[in-house]
Formats: C-alpha cells, sequence, structure tokens
C-alpha cells in the first residue's frame, strides 16, 4: 500500500472540499492518505503541517495544495523539507493569481517548482502558463459526482440570477447587484441570491450597496449551504453569474454547468479555458456590467441560445467527473 501525504486547509466548513473528495477517492484504491491540517489557527496549521511530513518521512508522495496568496508561504516550507527528507512531492495549483507569484517570487517558485516530482494544474490556464515558464507541469482537473447534479433543461429564461461565491474583494460580488440594478429597469421581477460566507467584510459592503440602489427586497444572502441545499436552490434560478477579478477554475461554475444553468463570467484568468465564449458559457470584460446585462437579456429574448448552451456545458463537464479523474491520479503515483 503507497502512504500518501496531502497538505492544505483540511477545514471544510461543513462542505467537502477538494482535499477531502481526492482523498476519499484514493482511499477507495488502497491508498492510505494522511491529510494535514485541519488547525484553525495559522500557525498551529503550519506546525501541523510540517511535523506531518517529519514523521511520516516514508510516504511514496506528498500532495501540497498551493495558492498564490500567503498560502503560498505553506507551499514553500513544506515543499523544502520534503526535499531535505528525499520526499517526492507534487504542488496541486489552485491559486488564480500564481502566474504573477511566479514573476514576483521568481527564487521562491523555482525552488518549489523546480524541484517537484511533478507540479499538477487543474486548470488548463495554469498548466499552460506554468509549461510557458517552463516548469514541469501536467493537467488533471477538479473533479466532481455527477450524479449528485441533476441537470435541468430549460425551456425559458428569467431574470432570476444565482451567484456562488466567498464575499471577497477580489470576486467582486458588488458587480452582482450592479447588474441586477440595471436588470430590473426593463425587468420589476429581476432577482438575485447569492450563496457564500463572509470572508474580508465585503458582505456590509454589498448589503449597503444594495439599500443605495433600491434593490435590497430583491437579494437573498443565504450565508454558507451545504452542497445539497445550493443545489435544490438553484432550481428556482435561471443564470449562474460569476464577477470575479481574478480566477482559476472555479468548481461552483463546473456544478453549475452540470445543473443546466447558463454560466455568465468576466473573462478573466482560467475562465477561457474552462468557458468557450457562446458555446458553453458567455464571457464579459471585466467589472462590465452592461455587458453582462445585454448578454443576460439576450438569452432571455432567446431561449434557443441559452438551450444550446447549457446542453454544450453539460457534455463537456462529464470529463470532471470524479471516476475519469481518479485514473488520472492513479496513472500518475502508480
Amino acid at each position: 500500500m503507497k502512504k500518501l501525504l496531502y497538505i492544505g486547509n483540511n477545514l471544510s466548513h461543513g462542505n467537502p472540499t477538494t482535499i477531502i473528495q481526492l482523498s476519499l477517492a484514493l482511499k477507495t484504491e488502497n491508498v492510505e492518505v494522511l491529510v494535514y491540517s485541519n488547525k484553525k489557527n495559522i500557525f498551529f496549521r503550519l506546525l501541523d503541517m510540517c511535523w506531518g511530513i517529519i514523521k511520516n518521512y516514508n510516504a511514496s508522495y506528498i500532495l501540497i495544495d498551493t495558492y498564490s496568496t500567503a498560502n503560498f508561504y505553506y507551499t514553500f516550507i513544506t515543499s523544502q523539507i520534503a526535499r531535505l527528507l528525499h520526499i517526492k512531492y507534487i504542488p496541486i495549483l489552485h491559486g488564480g493569481n500564481l502566474p504573477n507569484r511566479l514573476k514576483n517570487s521568481t527564487l521562491l517558485s523555482k525552488m518549489i517548482f523546480k524541484n517537484s516530482y511533478i507540479n499538477v494544474s487543474p486548470s488548463k490556464y495554469l498548466y499552460h502558463e506554468f509549461s510557458k515558464s517552463g516548469y514541469d507541469t501536467i493537467y488533471i482537473p477538479n473533479a466532481i459526482s455527477m450524479r449528485l447534479y441533476p441537470f435541468t433543461l430549460r425551456s425559458v429564461f428569467t431574470p432570476k440570477l444565482l451567484w456562488v461565491r466567498a464575499f471577497d474583494e477580489i470576486y467582486n460580488p458588488k458587480m452582482a447587484v450592479e447588474v441586477l440594478f440595471e436588470l430590473k429597469k426593463k425587468y420589476k421581477n429581476a432577482a438575485l441570491c447569492m450563496v457564500g460566507p463572509d470572508k474580508d467584510g465585503s458582505l456590509q459592503e454589498v448589503i449597503d450597496l444594495a439599500k443605495t440602489k433600491s434593490v435590497a427586497d430583491s437579494i437573498e444572502y443565504t450565508g454558507l449551504l451545504s452542497k445539497q441545499e445550493w443545489i435544490k436552490k438553484s432550481k428556482n434560478y435561471s443564470f449562474f453569474i460569476n464577477t470575479t477579478n481574478f480566477d482559476n477554475m472555479p468548481v461552483s461554475i463546473i456544478e453549475a454547468m452540470a445543473l443546466g444553468l447558463p454560466v455568465i463570467s468576466t473573462n478573466v484568468g482560467g475562465m477561457p479555458y474552462l468557458i468557450e465564449d457562446g458555446v458553453t458559457g458567455k464571457l464579459v470584460a471585466k467589472n462590465n456590467v452592461l455587458q453582462m446585462v445585454n448578454t443576460i437579456e439576450s438569452i432571455i429574448e432567446n431561449s434557443s441560445l441559452g438551450i444550446e448552451i447549457t446542453k454544450n456545458a453539460k457534455q463537456q463537464v462529464t470529463h470532471f467527473d470524479e471516476a475519469i479523474v481518479k485514473k488520472m491520479w492513479l496513472n500518475l503515483l502508480k
């Protein structure tokens, strides 16, 4: 039996994260997977990660969830301990802003990514960026269990918008309120549901903006929902909007495609690698409220466009099914 360490944030907040899903999938294939860490305090979490590596120096591989912000230094420290102990490590590239990290932290990036066994990118965007920078990288997408996402083919599209993300400035949640405000000029029944926890205080800014724009009564804030809860809620909506300023390959967009919601997203980071504009979704310029509004209106007024997009998107996301992705991981680790 192979022993595998998985280093990352194991704080699930009630929903299975990538670290949990992949660990469970590999455990079914006679692989021992030890996960670090579930410590809430960031200092103790780092200590737990480091001790986990030292304690399990006989591990076959270490998988390290890698992001572009402060957690980047978790990757640096744990990867260098793995090097000292001669353990093969595999960074899993998640952060949409990692290409900038490669430029701004050149030495640290080389120490991490040049010495890894291989770098794994769940998005074709980061695969392209890392390969271009000379780092050995392969593409293995994030997985979802397709059986959990019942596809609904909508024949009529209404101005009912679903937004699923943490309230964080980089995800530009206020743009969703602006889109709703513009839609209500033409569609009085327009509504917005915003699902996700408050991360940096942006929720209050969104609430204040909604009051200023007089659309507060048309917005529902659910807080964090379980996967099952927001999937159930999605049946009441016609569009999934993604307003982010930076992105990689959010699983929520894959999930929305699987559910039959047409995705309207800002054209940033990995989005054009996930969404083919006009084929599997629609892309608009970053922070361009009117372009997003016009795109939504075009589908409301021409339902055949929305039907075609959702059918194409459903076909595309079948490739993200966990059975297929698990095989890709097993071929890498065998």
